[in-house]
């Protein structure tokens, strides 16, 4: 997947627990799972609003769109 969640990263420098995040949210513990190991394939932008309020950041320190090795190489083969 083209787009790398880094929850766990923000977690780490801003010294916060996933359980106080998951209470400050309102979401549960295993859905933070869930997000810190990217293994969802949507987000609301509810709660993406109330992570980021949370730990004080920008979406961009949470998500990042790294391109597919895939996609790079049909495009430098012009495809």
């Amino acid at each position: 997947m083209a787009i790398v969640v880094r929850l766990d990263v923000m977690l780490a420098q801003r010294k916060v627990r996933s359980k106080d995040l998951a209470e400050a949210v309102g979401i549960t513990e295993s859905n933070i799972s869930l997000l810190r190991s990217g293994r969802v394939r949507a987000m609301r932008f509810s709660t993406l609003d109330a992570i980021c309020k949370h730990l004080s950041c920008q979406p961009g320190d949470i998500l990042e769109y790294v391109p597919d090795d895939d996609v790079e190489t049909r495009n430098s083969d012009g495809i």
